[in-house]
């Protein structure tokens, strides 16, 4: 792919923008301004690294000539070819970067998320599996540096979770974890087997861009919204007083329930959140849908009732079906160490959009 035309232009809007924000016009519209700024980012961040590609272009081909023109053993060639070597992989990076900039972004890509793990097939060991997708989430969060707010839980009886809903916030959060949304399967032998015999089971994983209040907009009138005493987990201020809040969407018939804090109020606003981010999912999934139909491919969250992963711990293995990736490092892997599947997914997903934009 010829990137010399893109660069070129992402230096063009990045002089026009810094021009238009020095305009007194733009600088006393507050939306404006701030619409500018955040395009003018952009453009800089990717003129620069338009930059930085063509100056690797170069020395790339420096590099290439002196291997040519010197005798193999001598110590030039030597040295260029181990350059070339560094040379040719920051070339991918800076290619694939530069391939990011030239799709349109998603505006929901920066915003903070919601995520909702549900046990599914399998019973107690679907509940305990609920639970350690939960932590893998969390320590991959905690190591983009990302913010953990846990919203809501129910605990099964033997362990793990049978829902649990959490928000993390931070830089491109639903960017990179929007893939996870689907069916992951484990298969494992579950702690309570005593034959060692291998158990397939299931949990769903819903990753939903949180709303803001200019997205969807609730009607009081079609709310029901009750108060109750928060059960299980929490203390003893938690259990004992009447803070966990549950709405139903009259419309949808969608029930949100909230209890993590003390706060009735704070419940309240999360459950609200959750219910948002939700209607809001929906009326993208509809959009999506119309696309998908259009090009005649499942886009966003069109795959979301498929199996999506693999868990098997008796072979060390995950696998990813959409993108027909295999790792065998299921241990760190569940720990968190999600990243190699979080960028391949990434990159497949660029090359699908950089195809239809063609």
């Amino acid at each position: 792919m010829n990137l010399l035309p893109h660069i070129e232009q992402f230096r063009k809007r990045r002089d026009e923008l810094e021009s238009a924000l020095s305009s007194p016009d733009v600088a006393n519209n507050n939306k404006q301004f701030l619409d500018m700024t955040l395009e003018y980012s952009r453009m800089k961040n990717l003129a620069e690294l338009g930059e930085r590609y063509l100056k690797v272009i170069n020395n790339i081909n420096d590099n290439t000539e002196l291997v040519q023109s010197e005798p193999a053993e001598s110590e030039l060639s030597v040295l260029a070819k181990e350059d070339l070597l560094t040379l040719e992989e920051e070339h991918g990076k800076l290619e694939l970067e530069l391939q990011f900039g030239i799709i349109p972004p998603d505006p929901a890509d920066s915003r903070d998320t919601i995520v909702e793990i549900r046990a599914g097939a399998g019973g107690a060991e679907s509940a305990l599996f609920c639970s350690d997708l939960h932590r893998m989430y969390i320590r991959y969060a905690e190591s983009q540096g990302w913010r953990v707010e846990q919203m809501d839980a129910s605990v099964s009886d033997l362990g793990g979770y049978k829902e649990v809903i959490f928000g993390i916030k931070g830089q491109n959060v639903f960017k990179k974890l929007k893939f996870e949304s689907g069916v992951h399967r484990v298969q494992r032998v579950p702690e309570t087997e005593t034959q060692g015999r291998v158990h397939t089971s299931t949990v769903t994983v819903a990753v939903l861009p949180e709303a803001e209040e200019v997205d969807i907009e609730l009607n009081p009138d079609e709310l029901e919204i009750n108060v109750c005493r928060a059960s299980g987990p929490g203390g003893q201020g938690v259990n004992t007083t009447d803070s966990a809040v549950q709405i139903q969407h009259k419309p949808t018939g969608m029930i949100v329930r909230c209890m993590d804090s003390r706060s009735q109020q704070k419940n309240k606003e999360q459950a609200m959140k959750v219910l948002r981010s939700r209607l809001l999912e929906i009326k993208i999934a509809e959009e999506h849908a119309k696309y998908a139909a259009e090009r005649k491919a499942q886009v966003g969250t069109g795959e979301r009732n498929e199996r999506i992963r693999t868990y098997n711990f008796s072979q060390n293995r995950v696998t990813d079906h959409r993108i027909d990736l295999t790792l065998y490092n299921l241990p760190t892997f569940i720990e968190g160490e999600i990243e190699d599947i979080v960028s391949a997914l990434l990159a497949n997903d660029l090359k699908e959009r950089l195809a239809a934009l063609e």
